[in-house]
């Protein structure tokens, strides 16, 4: 099962994402990748030491795609780089069993439209594996733009999650998303709405999201404990009474049915 999870800045998909990745590892293998400029996945699971990003690993960059980062324009470098053995090289395993492993992308500083780097090529082509290769679940923690999949890797994605609060902007990043995600080939697109304090908020939203033809997954209340996890740098799963996290519970089930 491969999960891409997008949605406006502060919408709550990065805790929605880890808290996802952690439910699913109870059962099955998963690959939680952080590809979100933010890169706050791993605090969100209570991992509070540093994992370096795989677009600031230069050794490695120059290694599979022979060029530097930072090369000077029109240097030549392999397009299409090896990155089989990266996901277990350089993931970092959450629990002992090895159930639950997150890899952090980072970011590529652009040079202008259009840009086409070595960093950039190798994060393409490792998330083309994870999607295309791997048997495992992988969950994509995507900013709200879709830039990181090509079409014949958005084709091979499951589902493609927006997670979203019940306001106009966050409506009008959903219906954005929507449409690219339509226009590069992702076959299946549904919403999970999240912070929902009252009725008017789930109405606003279900009525937005009818109007542009999307599915509602599930309705994540609003839930102070959330806060009380993030303050603490604790995952959300320890927090067994949360109702945010028993929505995602009830909304796991629901994806991992997608399928069949």
């Amino acid at each position: 099962m491969k999960i891409a999870i997008t949605g406006k800045g502060g919408v709550g998909k990065t805790t929605f994402s880890g808290t996802l990745a952690c439910i699913l590892s109870e059962k099955y293998k998963v690959y939680a990748i952080d590809a979100d400029p933010d890169m706050n996945l791993a605090s969100s699971l209570g991992i509070t030491e540093k994992i370096t990003p795989i677009s600031k690993m230069k050794e490695l960059i120059k290694e599979r795609t022979g060029a530097e980062q930072g090369s000077s324009f029109g240097e030549v470098f392999k397009i299409n780089p090896k990155t089989s053995d990266l996901p277990e090289k350089l993931s970092v395993n959450y629990d002992k069993q090895g159930n639950l492993k997150i890899m952090v992308m980072g970011t590529v500083e652009k040079g202008g439209t259009g840009c086409v780097c070595p960093a950039s090529v190798l994060l393409k082509a490792l998330i083309r594996n994870l999607i295309l290769k791997k048997d495992e679940v992988v969950i994509l923690d995507m900013e709200a733009g879709i830039e990181h999949l090509g079409r014949k890797t958005a084709e091979a994605v499951d589902v493609m999650i927006v997670v979203s609060e019940a306001s106009s902007k966050s409506m009008e990043t959903v219906e954005r998303i929507k449409k690219l995600a339509e226009e590069i080939g992702i076959k299946k697109i549904v919403c999970v709405l999240n912070k929902i304090s009252n009725e008017t908020e789930k109405s606003f939203a279900s009525e937005n999201l009818n109007r542009i033809g999307l599915e509602i997954l599930g309705c994540i209340p609003y839930d102070p404990e959330v806060s009380v996890a993030d303050m603490k740098r604790e995952p959300l799963v320890k927090y067994e009474n949360s109702k945010a996290h028993i929505e995602i519970r009830k909304i796991s089930e629901k994806i991992m049915n997608l399928k069949n």
